[in-house]
């Protein structure tokens, strides 16, 4: 079965290849690589896992320097150009709506169910993720995936969000299960006359 990413997760693993220009990427891509590192990415369209894996897995090695700490911080930090191509996605205020409406948008990022919210309920939501990509690459795109959530309920207004892996397709489970918690935002109250 033919994978595939859609342009604005993948332009930036392009954009960080084609800025590291010290590194010998050789090591880690091959000549189906080159025509994405040369030519313009359309964010709307769709690029093959294939590359996506090996784009990351160099960039893990070369990069982040296996520091997945670094890697959630990248995942958070890619929030911001996802917001600004669907700015529909976030609702301000309402984390609990925000991951209602990624779960309808989950396959506007991957041609598969790459990553599915199984649920949300208040101040909780359970995400499965299935790259099926080689388990050092599966466990930098989960670690990655879960600095894109804790950013996009720090996006939509949910403080103290943090997570872990219930279970990790890395370690030999069939997917990888993410335990997302936060507190919802305190609604402000008017203040009185003459306060």
């Amino acid at each position: 079965m033919v994978r595939r990413v859609r342009g604005i997760l993948f332009v930036d693993y392009v954009r960080m290849i084609r800025g590291q220009k010290n590194v010998d990427w050789s090591a880690y891509l091959n000549r189906d690589d080159d025509p994405f590192l040369s030519g313009r990415i359309d964010l709307d369209g769709w690029y093959p896992m294939e590359s996506f894996e090996r784009f990351g897995l160099g960039i893990l090695n070369e990069v982040a320097k296996h520091q997945l700490d670094g890697v959630v911080m990248w995942g958070r930090f890619s929030v911001m150009p996802v917001q600004a191509h669907f700015p529909t996605l976030v609702v301000v205020g309402d984390p609990m709506e925000t991951l209602a409406r990624f779960r309808v948008l989950a396959r506007s990022f991957f041609d598969y169910g790459a990553i599915e919210v199984v649920s949300v309920r208040e101040e909780d939501a359970l995400v499965a993720i299935r790259f099926e990509m080689s388990a050092a690459a599966e466990k930098t795109a989960c670690h990655q995936t879960l600095g894109f959530f804790l950013g996009l309920l720090e996006a939509s207004g949910g403080t103290n969000g943090h997570g872990r892996f219930l279970e990790k397709s890395w370690e030999g489970s069939t997917h990888t299960l993410l335990d997302l918690r936060w507190s919802n935002p305190v609604e402000e109250r008017p203040s009185r006359p003459g306060r």
